[in-house]
């Protein structure tokens, strides 16, 4: 019963939220912004409560922690999403029937959002200011990792709704315990779909125990392949950026497919990876080519299982392949269908790859590290889906509306 009043007071909420005009919005949106800024001392004060319960080498650890810098990154997401064009209310198609009645398809909010996410408390901000921009409530489910750095957060958002006489419950931050998890799954008549963010065990659980609608944000398992007709310069750029920019998160790459006839070049490729010491689990053949010249103690034989792990770490995988479609087999193989890269000069290269490869964001001649709602121009993202339905890639504010009809007539009867 605890958890139903947190659900109740939601889908009440929704029912007003829908009524503040988008200036008003946009205002509040702003305001938020400001305060993450005013209250950084704070926020970064419960961050380190959570850090401090987590080992510095936990993959997780870089997702949990909050700085200055990525403070007022966070602050500018949110004014980028004040500044964006809401999409609420755009007449998607109109049409007048033979009979008079005008019909218009609308673009409206999806609802209640659930969010299911691990030690990511950046996200608490960016689900907010998404939802809130579209007229969708928000019902947050933070991991235990992040519950204070969370707590600190939902603290601010609140006192800017009330500043601005706006119902706090628009924004729900559920206890950090699995049985508010298991609550929210089973929330059916009252949140309309469930989005969970973090591991693939995550998002796995929250697919196959959910009772309410999921949009998967999978897990980034990511590939970059350095065809016969690839650019070294090119290569080592995008490479080293696209392992090393930041590795815990999903679009981060894992494994590089190497064409064979381009070993020799291997070394030029990943030589500056050794200074982030990242470790390389190369196949027999790469092996060979970075022996000798790739740091000992960070060069190791592959095994079965590198291939189709997504790291988060300072980890990468190297296989050989013959050719291009040996590439798009093993992507086919092990890909989630997140993010995918070539690195050629050759046309026709790129066009099969682009055209083949089964993924939510595929890449010709750049980084991975792309992936994300900010760079693609969509503000803020609430995830990432690998999924085909509704929505795939960055997920902004397009993505968490739906549409109804509206039937204008004038006595029309049937």
């Amino acid at each position: 019963m605890e958890y139903q009043l947190y659900f109740e007071n939601a889908l009440k909420a929704s029912r007003t939220l829908c009524r503040l005009d988008q200036m008003a919005v946009n205002e509040i949106l702003k305001d938020l912004a400001a305060h993450v800024k005013l209250f950084t001392e704070d926020i970064l004060f419960a961050n380190d409560l959570d850090l401090k319960r987590m080992s510095a080498e936990d993959p997780k650890y870089d997702r949990l922690k909050l700085t200055r810098e990525r403070l007022t990154d966070i602050a500018q997401e949110i004014l980028n999403v004040a500044q964006l064009e809401s999409p609420l209310a755009e007449v998607i198609e109109a049409n007048t029937l033979p009979n008079g009645l005008h019909l218009s398809k609308i673009r409206v909010p999806l609802g209640v959002i659930g969010v299911i996410y691990e030690a990511r408390p950046n996200v608490t901000l960016d689900v907010f200011s998404l939802c809130f921009k579209t007229g969708n409530v928000a019902v947050l489910k933070g991991g235990s990792d992040a519950e204070f750095s969370n707590q600190a957060l939902i603290k601010i958002i609140h006192q800017v709704l009330l500043k601005h006489d706006v119902d706090i419950h628009v924004a729900v931050l559920l206890p950090s315990e699995r049985e508010a998890t298991a609550a929210l799954l089973n929330a059916t008549g009252f949140v309309d779909v469930l989005i969970p963010r973090g591991s693939q065990a995550l998002i796995s659980y929250v697919r196959e125990n959910s009772n309410v609608p999921v949009i998967e944000t999978g897990a980034g398992i990511v590939h970059t392949y350095f065809d016969l007709s690839g650019d070294k310069e090119k290569g080592k750029a995008i490479i080293f950026n696209a392992k090393t920019r930041r590795v815990s998160v999903c679009n981060a790459l894992d494994c590089l497919l190497v064409h064979a006839a381009r070993l020799d070049d291997l070394y030029t490729l990943v030589a500056p990876l050794a200074a982030k010491s990242v470790h390389i689990y190369a196949d027999t053949e790469a092996f060979e080519a970075l022996e000798e010249l790739y740091p000992e103690h960070l060069l190791h034989h592959s095994s079965p299982e590198d291939f189709g792990t997504e790291f988060l770490d300072y980890k990468m995988a190297i296989k050989t392949v013959e050719n291009l479609e040996s590439a798009l087999s093993h992507i086919a193989r092990y890909s989630s269908k997140h993010s995918e890269a070539i690195i050629a000069e050759d046309e026709n290269q790129l066009l099969t790859f682009l055209n083949v490869v089964d993924a939510a964001a595929v890449y010709a001649n750049a980084s991975t590290a792309f992936t994300d709602g900010g760079q693609f121009g969509l503000g803020a993202e609430i995830g990432i889906s690998t999924q085909k339905l509704h929505a795939r890639g960055p997920m902004g504010l397009k993505e968490l509306t739906s549409y109804k009809w509206v039937v204008r007539g004038d006595g029309q009867i049937r």
